[in-house]
């Protein structure tokens, strides 16, 4: 597992893609498959779509939803525990399987989602396209490359826990190689 230091947090905070607050703007420009991190992006989104994974914990800015996301329009849903400020193995090994299969699937973590943008980016395969949300200012659009990549690495890299058995595990669990 590995653990966001606080050292890095702020690192974080900037959006690693474009900002889009119109859904059918930002699917115009989205690739297949489509990956959504959070619950209110995954809302906004299944409107017009369904995504090929969505993770979500059922909270937004740390506060419980009034209520649970729609997840009827999803074939498959996983439950994984992935603590706060922390990538578990867990939740690696769920993204993978989901990413690999057809059928869309619905990720419901018990803990918190906020850093499964970053394995859901290692995990997928190129020109994928990973959203997730920037509290109070839109939906984030990630096109997934070898930059994007080589960046997340790097990111995970800077994290605590052993971080060469996590990359292994990723690397492992990945659509097609990086």
């Amino acid at each position: 597992m590995l653990t966001l230091p606080p050292s890095l947090r702020s690192a974080l905070k900037s959006p690693m893609g474009t900002v889009y607050t119109d859904p059918d703007e930002l699917l115009s420009v989205a690739e297949t498959p489509l990956i959504t991190v959070g619950d209110v992006v995954t809302e906004t989104l299944l409107a017009v779509c369904t995504p090929a994974v969505a993770v979500i914990d059922d909270q937004t800015k740390r506060t419980p939803l009034d209520e649970s996301i729609d997840r009827t329009a999803f074939s498959n849903e996983h439950s994984v525990v992935n603590d706060a400020a922390t990538i578990s193995p867990a939740l690696i090994e769920a993204l993978g399987t989901a990413i690999a299969t057809d059928d869309s699937t619905v990720i419901v973590v018990d803990g918190e989602e906020d850093l499964a943008t970053l394995p859901a980016i290692m995990l997928a395969p190129s020109e994928a396209s990973v959203v997730y949300g920037q509290p109070d200012v839109g939906m984030v659009h990630v096109a997934v490359d070898s930059a994007v990549r080589d960046e997340i690495k790097g990111l995970l890299k800077r994290m605590d826990g052993d971080v060469d058995e996590t990359l292994d595990l990723l690397e492992n669990n990945a659509v097609s190689g990086w």
